[in-house]
């Protein structure tokens, strides 16, 4: 079964610099019920279906399958969605032997800016660039599906906020 292993991290500093790529992403839910969703994305021209399922007890680990569409079949599910969509731009950054996944939000979720790194097991050691803040893997108000739902925007302003 696909495993999707990941750490999740606010972004405090500069990264744009060191950036290697970038694209911009727009995507959808179908379905956001907590421990699964089906998303419906289109980046570079391309649509992606992907179905995740739940996280493990620490928020690092989940099943993920996911297939490449024709941008035309993901624009006709996205009429499909539920209301809102999470629109952000994503940087890519290397870090020792990683990549970073920046997502700089847009819209309802402007503000906000995380970073995500993809590891082969949860106990993985990797280099953490100086743009990396406090981390939030697990916490489920970071899930993109989430922030489609309460968008940061929309947050109160506390000390726990970015």
């Amino acid at each position: 079964m696909p495993q999707e292993i990941e750490r999740k991290f606010l972004v405090t500093g500069e990264y744009k610099s060191q950036a290697h790529a970038q694209s911009r992403i727009v995507q959808g839910y179908i379905s956001s019920a907590r421990g699964r969703t089906v998303r419906v994305r289109i980046r570079d021209g391309k649509g992606y279906l992907t179905i995740k399922g739940p996280s493990d007890a620490s928020g690092t680990a989940r099943y993920e399958w996911e297939r490449e569409l024709p941008l035309e079949e993901a624009e006709e599910l996205m009429r499909l969605c539920e209301p809102s969509v999470i629109d952000k731009t994503r940087y890519l950054v290397r870090s020792g032997r990683h990549i970073f996944e920046v997502d700089e939000f847009r819209g309802e979720n402007e503000g906000l800016t995380l970073a995500e790194v993809e590891l082969s097991s949860a106990d993985e050691v990797f280099v953490k660039p100086a743009f990396l803040g406090r981390e939030v893997t697990g916490d489920v108000r970071y899930y993109n599906s989430q922030l489609m739902k309460q968008p940061f925007g929309t947050w109160p302003q506390t000390h726990d906020s970015p």
